[in-house]
């Protein structure tokens, strides 16, 4: 099993493409389409770089895999679905709750499904993708959002935006149905009861300091110097941390375009629009100055 990681300055997200260089057997996990909020505009230098090298390497793609509805950029599983006939779109099963949450956020149309059918793949906790030779087992990790899952290979698990490096900490829980509570237990008991020796590979990485862009840790790591949630914290203490920590934060710069067009698979509105709220999330601070990062 090998790991290709691509990373999108733009968003400083993280995308996968996990792969068996002997049968060539692969997924992508959390690819990015390119969006411009001035002029509304979509592209997919990102996308196609990863689509590029699967196409290099002669890989058979096989499925997509989301961690979450991702609240800073769209999803590009549409558009590699569109490139790579057959492949198919998973995540959790709980993205019904997000659904049902963003329906009434957005006032999309009484017929919008909050079923989960946009999607190919649903995964229950515990449930096992298998992928030709590869197998990943879905883990759910709510807290972040409360459909948030974490994928797991062999000693490799992919845990999108709910822990990232150990000088960073852990995603916020400041959205709807988002959960400090969950997200403590969902480390604490789902990754940190781990082996030590698991690695573990983050959705986003934010530079702090202006220091390379780093992707991979293990969870011994974590335990030992995750500067939010260490081995040692207390409920109590991460939870009282954390929520005066998102309480600072703003909404990130495409909240509402990216959850928009996400709970609908990757999705783009077949109107050409999308509609923004109005003070649905209040800013903290001047909008000249909102912060981007989602720790």
């Amino acid at each position: 099993m090998d790991i290709k990681p691509f990373y999108d300055p733009r968003t400083s997200t993280v995308t996968y493409v996990v792969y068996d260089a002997q049968t060539k057997d692969a997924v992508v996990i959390d690819p990015v389409l390119d969006y411009n909020p001035v002029g509304s505009t979509v592209f997919t230098e990102s996308a196609d770089e990863v689509i590029d090298f699967v196409q290099a390497n002669g890989l058979r793609l096989g499925y997509v895999l989301e961690t979450h509805a991702h609240a800073d950029h769209l999803s590009a599983s549409q558009y590699i679905k569109e490139r790579f006939p057959g492949v198919k779109v998973a995540i959790g099963a709980r993205i019904k709750d997000v659904q049902a949450t963003f329906k009434g956020v957005f006032g999309l149309p009484d017929d919008f499904p909050v079923d989960g059918s946009q999607f190919d793949t649903l995964l229950e906790d515990g449930e096992v993708l298998t992928v030709g030779s590869l197998a990943f087992e879905m883990i759910f990790t709510p807290g972040h959002t409360p459909a948030c899952g974490s994928y797991r290979i062999e000693d490799a698990v992919f845990t999108g935006d709910l822990i990232f490096q150990p000088d960073q900490g852990t995603g916020r829980c400041d959205f709807p149905a988002g959960s400090a509570q969950d997200m403590y237990r969902s480390i604490k008991e789902r990754i940190y009861g781990l082996p030590d020796d698991v690695r573990l590979f983050t959705g986003h990485d934010y530079q702090p300091g202006g220091r390379e862009v780093q992707w991979e840790s293990t969870v011994a790591e974590q335990k030992a110097h995750n500067v939010q949630l260490d081995g040692t914290k207390t409920y109590d203490a991460f939870v009282e941390a954390r929520t005066a920590r998102d309480a600072t934060l703003n909404a990130p710069r495409l909240l509402f375009q990216s959850v928009q067009v996400n709970i609908d698979a990757g999705k783009l509105p077949e109107t050409h629009f999308l509609k923004i709220p109005v003070n649905v999330f209040k800013p903290k601070t001047d909008p000249a100055a909102l912060e981007v990062s989602a720790v």
